[in-house]
């Protein structure tokens, strides 16, 4: 067994903060954070010994539970005639024909390495096509850290958006208009204002990154509208959403597409992978064919593209989502009806295998403001006293949680119950 505490601290001598991406620093709920070993199916192994229960699923990614037995042996037996080439290969067309023939809006797709970079690539896209260089963003919507996404709303939003990171240029922040989710007439006023300036309007269609948002009735389109009002392209990005809800995007079932969208998680079966596609008039602008430069030594790597057409296999065939969706609602229900009873201050907001713990009275949340309300010391107790009781959640009031299609009913409904017993 290791301990975490020595662990962390050798980490923060090599490591900036001790970490290597600032979620996993515990900043949220405080402690020392968690270090794993291994994993199989909902469980981890931390490294001190503790067996937990794991909802946070590397952040969505591990949809089909850890060391997938099918998914394993795909990554073996691709690793065993190469694990990169810097040259094509004959999956990346196969994994490509399938993202095409599975998400309506796709046309054409180009694989890259992170949501981050998918991101950043469709909006150079939308900049590109449209010769227009403004973007219109969400407050509570995280996009990734590329520097025109590191942006938060400023006192106006006329006045574009406020960097949220040292080292973004102002003139970039300028250029991002943030509006508040859910809000079709901030979108509206800024069309009217600057509608010739906006190359894109960004936006996820569920909103995961402030806890769990689910968009109004008609927000989506209208979204749809504004941006082809204005002239502008519509963004879709599903890193997170896309094959978590359905065996497709999440536009697919709002009926709304996107003109570019993004994928991640849950297509690189816990690997690095991720896409950003659309329409042909707009992907074929990508280099070499067009003059949009992209590239990647690693993109569409033999290791990732085997996890994940093996993962679209088995979630087709085994079809995890409609239970996955009734054990969310079973566990939504217990935690609420329970936190009702006691007084208001807990909400568990839930759609399909997705969650969120809100530590508010404000329910349902709806945008970043309200989610702003939520108490966010509550939420470290409840963190730690889960903790103690053998699960993991993501160490912040802020992310979703995740049911993955190898937690057992027996799991779930006993991790509700804990919620409702640790909940004071």
């Amino acid at each position: 067994m290791i301990n975490h505490e020595e662990l962390f601290s050798r980490a923060c001598r090599v490591i900036p903060g001790g970490v290597n991406s600032p979620v996993r620093a515990f900043n949220g709920v405080g402690g020392t954070p968690l270090y794993v070993e291994s994993g199989k199916g909902s469980k981890i192994h931390a490294a001190d010994g503790r067996t937990l229960t794991d909802f946070c699923c590397s952040w969505g990614a591990m949809i089909l539970g850890h060391a997938h037995d099918e998914v394993v042996a795909a990554i073996r037996a691709r690793a065993a005639k190469g694990t990169t080439f810097g040259i094509n290969t004959p999956d990346e067309v196969l994994f490509a024909e399938r993202l095409c023939s599975l998400v309506p809006c796709l046309e054409r797709v180009r694989l890259v390495n992170s949501g981050t970079e998918a991101v950043m690539t469709a909006l150079r896209i939308a900049r590109g096509v449209t010769g227009r260089k403004r973007i219109i963003k969400f407050d509570g919507c995280y996009h990734g850290h590329s520097d025109s996404m590191l942006v938060s709303a400023g006192s106006g939003v006329l006045t574009g958006g406020m960097v949220s990171s040292l080292g973004v240029p102002r003139h970039v922040a300028s250029d991002t208009f943030v509006a508040p989710y859910n809000d079709i007439n901030a979108v509206n006023a800024l069309i009217r204002e600057k509608g010739a300036e906006i190359a894109a309007i960004i936006v996820e269609p569920v909103a995961g990154n402030m806890g769990l948002v689910m968009p109004e009735p008609g927000f989506l389109a209208k979204l749809r509208r504004s941006a082809d009002r204005c002239g502008a392209l519509l963004i879709f990005d599903e890193v997170i959403n896309g094959f978590r809800f359905n065996f497709s995007s999440y536009a697919k079932l709002a009926g709304v597409n996107p003109d570019l969208i993004t994928l991640g998680k849950v297509i690189g079966g816990g690997l690095p992978l991720a896409a950003v596609g659309g329409a042909a008039v707009f992907m074929d602008e990508l280099a070499p064919h067009g003059k949009i430069y992209q590239a990647g030594t690693l993109s569409g790597n033999p290791l990732a593209v085997a996890a994940g057409l093996k993962t679209l296999e088995v979630l087709e065939r085994d079809d995890p989502y409609p239970r996955m969706a009734q054990l969310g609602r079973r566990m939504a229900e217990t935690v609420n009806k329970a936190a009702a009873a006691k007084g208001a201050g807990l909400h568990c907001a839930q759609h399909n295998g997705v969650f969120t713990l809100f530590c508010t009275g404000d329910a349902p949340v709806r945008n970043l403001a309200a989610a702003k309300r939520c108490d966010t010391q509550a939420y470290a107790r409840l963190f730690h006293a889960l903790l103690k009781r053998g699960y993991y959640l993501p160490p912040s009031q802020f992310e979703v949680g995740f049911i993955s299609a190898a937690h057992s009913e027996a799991e779930v409904m006993a991790f509700a119950q804990d919620v409702a017993d640790a909940w004071a």
